[in-house]
């Protein structure tokens, strides 16, 4: 049984994978260009996985997250893209090892938070009715602003000169952007988020009970 557990939460995990990677490479499908950055709901499937998979498996979809937003902002770069990607330079922009950091690690802990935070609710609210609803919701929330609060505040702190620079905003105003795009993309981002797994993670719990 325990193997059988193991072989189908890999198989599983490859799933995630390839949604993943899939939603990276397909335009349109998991990044909507805003013209000096891109919104995104990648992080869908990393919580959703994470949910189902645990903590371990939520880092690794992470890091494959991660990994295609350093990939393509290498080949396909915009404006700001050197803030995801060491091997760009935009218009006298370079990234650098910070800009690696910013691509992956956010995107590993995405996977870990919104586990810890679905357990904690289940736990809290055990036998509650509708808990798990709610738990799903939360997770999905916090998922996506673990990503968009350590991604901006990242850009922020490692490159915030030059991301004002080449987004064209003054320095002295460039956190003001920051917080306009946590606010005015990262917190509908999250909603979206928290729906989406709320209804994918249910249906797919259903599944997996009723398949044994």
């Amino acid at each position: 049984m325990k193997i059988e557990k193991k072989v189908l939460d890999m198989s599983l995990a490859g799933i995630f994978t390839a949604i993943i990677i899939a939603m990276s490479v397909v335009p349109f499908l998991g990044y909507i260009p805003l013209g000096f950055m891109n919104a995104t709901i990648i992080h869908v499937p990393v919580i959703i996985g994470a949910i189902i998979l645990g903590p371990k498996y939520g880092a690794y979809l992470g890091l494959v997250f991660g990994v295609t937003s350093l990939v393509k902002a290498t080949i396909a770069p915009g404006v700001t893209s050197f803030v995801f990607s060491p091997f760009v330079t935009i218009g006298g922009y370079s990234g650098n090892m910070w800009s690696a950091v910013i691509a992956i690690v956010p995107r590993v802990c995405i996977g870990i938070v919104a586990y810890f935070v679905y357990k904690l609710i289940m736990k809290a609210a055990h036998g509650i009715k509708g808990s798990q609803t709610v738990a799903l919701w939360v997770a999905g929330i916090a998922g996506a602003m673990t990503n968009t609060l350590l991604v901006m505040n990242g850009i922020y702190i490692f490159f915030g000169q030059s991301y004002a620079a080449a987004s064209n905003k003054a320095v002295e105003h460039i956190y003001d952007v920051i917080l306009g795009i946590i606010l005015g993309f990262g917190i509908p981002e999250a909603i979206v988020a928290g729906i989406l797994t709320t209804a994918i993670t249910k249906v797919l719990f259903k599944i997996m009970k009723d398949n044994g």
